[in-house]
């Protein structure tokens, strides 16, 4: 699932690719793309809303509900970065084209998904296809537009991700509750289908293609290596609890974490040739930067793990439908969108103070949810809730938004499009993260003392993530770079 902030992956210096000057049709190419990028930043909310469901309809265990979710957000993360690098050798749009195509067929193959197997494997196809959808978008954008437009192009962007949330979550609930043709779940993913086909024929029209001029080759045996580490690392958190949490299975977390590190060490080293580096590991020689991105990832784990624990308790444990969780989980993004838009403004005076509060109130509103939950008694009232996720969700907005300004005001300007592609790898690694450690606990209580217990006993370590990041947040800038696009 994309962030409010995915549209500041486009701060990249300017003159690095191939410009179409004062293209005609620029604006109408834009939405058709956004389009696009939002198949991706709803199906991140609008799955979890329905997993309860499917979860039945498929007999899967619990540890195939958790990769459904993480599958999707470690295909993106293992894509982005050669995607990118893809889209600026081999065309922009036509690698545009081609991941929306496979995000269609991937839908489909989601929707006839006969078991949980099935459903993962399609998962991770549609995974792969959203990272090679948005870095497409971002770079298209950099090209098209200039100046204030480029800037009011990303702020469509961003804008869209914090509705596309909300609306992902209520579509969500409608699809499932509605049943329609008796296909249930499987709904969620067939609308994608005649929105993939439409942008399709719409994007051949309107989208320009581009390149950069001075690409290098990517790393594919890089790319290889890394997504084998990355798998590595999630499988043994995900499959521990079932197996019994075997010694071999921290060898194999210990075994990714090692190679992830040697390929940062031999993409240090790479300093000429023709093979871009797939990490740029340089950047971490800025603390900031290095501090920036463990927020990233801590924040986003702490997140989707919650969202998933949160949607599970819901339904499985209070009887609520999808249509009345999704309904109750919006005041999250309510909350988000109230605060998004005054946090870019307060961040450049403010800068990580404005990352620091948003973080508390994440915590705070996680609490809050938790105490809700603990007097709830045999039911939990909607408007128990409410309070709670409206204040995490002003937290999001707060902290999400101005995030990766605040870091990159560590950043020398050349140098911030490789930062804000690390940042996007970090969301997604996060995300998968959070979903595998904290499932693991929520189903490791639910077996013994049932969901209600499991859900109170799951959100303080969510709390603990986001009080963390608090502090972590102290070690970045003092202010944020502008919005200069």
């Amino acid at each position: 699932m994309s962030s409010y902030s995915d549209y500041q992956v486009a701060q990249v210096p300017k003159g690095t690719t191939d410009s179409i000057a004062a293209y005609p049709r620029r604006w109408a190419a834009a939405v058709v793309m956004v389009i696009a990028a939002l198949m991706d930043l709803i199906d991140g909310t609008i799955v979890n809303v329905a997993l309860p469901t499917l979860q039945r309809d498929l007999h899967a265990s619990a540890t195939q509900v958790q990769w459904t979710v993480s599958a999707y957000l470690l295909a993106f993360a293992s894509t982005l970065i050669i995607a990118g690098r893809l889209g600026d050798i081999l065309g922009r749009k036509r690698m545009f084209l081609g991941g929306v195509a496979m995000f269609g067929i991937a839908s489909l193959l989601c929707a006839v998904a006969q078991s949980p197997g099935w459903l993962i494997g399609a998962r991770t196809l549609q995974g792969v296809a959203a990272a090679t959808i948005v870095p497409q978008v971002l770079a298209t954008f950099r090209t098209i537009f200039a100046g204030k437009e480029r800037g009011a192009a990303f702020a469509l962007y961003g804008a869209m991700g914090g509705i596309a949330s909300a609306l992902g979550l209520i579509l969500g609930g409608v699809l499932t509750d509605a049943d329609v043709f008796g296909w249930g779940w499987r709904t969620i993913f067939v609308v994608n289908v005649p929105v993939a086909l439409g942008v399709l024929v719409a994007a051949a029209a309107v989208v320009p293609e581009s390149r950069e001029r001075a690409a290098k080759r990517p790393d594919l045996l890089g790319a290889t290596i890394l997504i084998g580490a990355l798998v590595a690392i999630v499988y043994p958190l995900l499959e521990g609890r079932r197996l019994g949490w075997p010694a071999w299975g921290w060898a194999l977390l210990a075994a990714g974490i090692a190679a992830i590190a040697v390929l940062g060490i031999v993409d240090a080293r790479r300093t000429h040739g023709s093979v871009a580096p797939l990490l740029p590991t340089r950047l971490f020689r800025y603390p900031a930067f290095a501090a920036g991105v463990v927020v990233q990832m801590i924040f986003f784990g702490s997140m989707l793990g919650f969202v998933l624990t949160l949607t599970l308790w819901l339904q499985a444990g209070q009887g609520f439908s999808p249509l009345h969780a999704g309904l109750t989980t919006v005041a999250f993004s309510v909350g988000a969108l109230l605060t998004a838009g005054v946090s870019i403004s307060l961040a450049p005076r403010f800068g990580r103070y404005v990352l620091v509060a948003g973080a508390i109130l994440m915590a705070a509103g996680t609490v809050g949810c938790e105490i809700a939950a603990h007097h709830a008694g045999s039911q939990v009232s909607s408007w128990a809730l409410v309070p709670g996720l409206a204040i995490a969700g002003a937290g999001l907005g707060l902290l999400v938004v101005p995030l990766v300004n605040v870091v990159l005001a560590a950043v020398p300007a050349d140098e911030a499009g490789e930062a804000s592609g690390v940042f996007s790898t970090a969301q997604q690694l996060g995300g998968a993260l959070g979903v595998a450690i904290l499932g693991t606990i929520f189903f490791d209580r639910l077996g013994s003392q049932g969901f209600t217990e499991a859900f109170i006993h799951t959100a303080p370590f969510a709390a603990g993530g986001y009080v963390l990041c608090a502090l972590l947040s102290l070690a970045l800038p003092r202010t944020a770079v502008e919005e200069a696009y």
